[in-house]
């Protein structure tokens, strides 16, 4: 039987009338296949969208890093922002669209890999299309090289520590001083393991390894730099997923609230925004975690030329700040996680802050606490798509609001 592919649906599947959700499938696209509750398998194109492209890299039919490989770069860029729009007009809200930030192939500096053992020795990869198998990607292009190189040694890691039946995963993060390596989900460390796992960083030359939080091996800091300034982030913390992606977020954030002499970051991180403003105004800098928080004012210390940074360890959701906290500040950024910021955002709206730089992970969460912000007298000024996860379905985007003072 044939289908008709209407749309997309914001995890990337072409979508039929059904609804009938059709994997690596594009919108008008005519197509067969065998329909199983809500999915069509075995899917066969028999008619292609004059979007339609090769897939560059030769893993992407089997491995689930990437959705999109399959659709052009204009075709991906207006679909992002299409979902964007559509999020905010679900609210009742419009916003003028700034082009969208785009970051090359291979220009992905983390990566969370999946490993374990096998009866030959180890393997490590990205888990297959919707399914727990794990895909070795040894010409993955969406890795940068020096990423991609570090696959073989989440591979001798899971041969020294995964258990027999159990998977590990291991974040690599390039650094300015080697690969930082964080391992979950390994056998419990012991002594002759901790010895061979040295052993491993040394032969390697890892900056840092760490397992399941224990410290292995610190062999250099591993810094990263935040618009030139560097910090060394703790293990795991949060890191924008390219310095391309980072450099278009900073850029949109210093635009927003250019002027402004006092600003709060409210989910500052370890500062990816609060030391680049730093250089025009003093920053406030609000995070729940303390240890990022403290690779964050390490690194103001040893900046030079930098205004005033604070900060404050607080949970956000659960204890946002208050209209007569934000009062004290000309403008804020914010950089919440998928869920969002409904709690501080309502403080927000009862305060009288004037402008706003807002960065957002989830296009629903962002226009639902837009909606919240426009209604307290807010204009939503403009919105730019920042697609750090090229060729996936996931959306960022930064914003800026304002408001004549009350």
């Amino acid at each position: 039987m044939e289908y008709l592919i209407q749309r997309l649906g914001h995890q990337g599947d072409g979508i039929a009338e059904g609804p009938l959700f059709a994997p690596l499938t594009l919108p008008g696209e005519v197509v067969t296949g065998r329909a199983e509750a809500d999915r069509l398998h075995d899917v066969r194109i028999v008619t292609p969208s004059e979007h339609r492209v090769a897939p560059p890299c030769r893993h992407f039919k089997s491995c689930g890093g990437c959705q999109l490989m399959h659709a052009s770069d204009a075709f991906v860029a207006g679909w992002k922002q299409e979902v964007v729009t559509r999020a905010l007009q679900a609210q009742g809200l419009a916003a003028p669209m700034r082009p969208i930030a785009t970051s090359p192939p291979q220009s992905r500096r983390r990566a969370t890999f999946s490993a374990r053992r096998t009866k030959k020795g180890a393997m490590a990869g990205f888990h297959g299309r919707a399914s727990g198998v794990i895909v070795e990607i040894p010409d993955c292009h969406l890795l940068h090289p020096d990423l991609l190189a570090a696959r073989p040694v989440a591979a001798a890691l899971a041969a020294l520590g995964a258990s027999r039946k159990g998977e590990m995963a291991v974040q690599v993060t390039l650094s300015e001083d080697g690969l930082d390596v964080v391992v979950t989900g390994g056998k419990p460390l012991d002594t002759d393991l901790e010895v061979a796992l040295a052993a491993l960083a040394g032969r390697h030359d890892l900056a840092r390894l760490v397992w399941d939080r224990d410290p292995i091996v610190l062999r250099s800091p591993p810094g990263q730099r935040f618009d030139g300034l560097r910090v060394v982030p703790p293990p795991g913390a949060f890191l924008q997923a390219t310095p391309q992606g980072e450099r278009a977020l900073t850029h949109a954030m210093t635009e927003a609230v250019a002027g402004a002499r006092r600003i709060a970051d409210l989910f500052a991180g370890c500062g990816t925004f609060s030391l680049p403003l730093a250089r025009h105004a003093d920053v406030h800098a609000v995070e729940g975690g303390g240890e990022m928080l403290a690779a964050l004012d390490a690194g103001w210390r040893h900046a030079e030329g930098l205004k005033k940074i604070t900060t404050e360890t607080r949970d956000l959701f659960r204890n946002p700040l208050l209209p007569d906290e934000l009062n004290r500040f000309d403008a804020l950024v914010i950089d919440p996680p998928r869920a969002g910021a409904e709690a501080q955002v309502a403080r927000i709206a009862d305060s009288r802050v004037p402008i706003i730089g807002f960065v957002s992970c989830n296009p629903v969460t962002f226009a639902r606490d837009a909606a919240v912000l426009v209604r307290a007298g807010f204009a939503l000024d403009w919105v730019q798509v920042v697609d750090q996860f090229r060729w996936s379905s996931h959306i960022e985007l930064a914003a800026r609001f304002s408001r004549a003072h009350m």
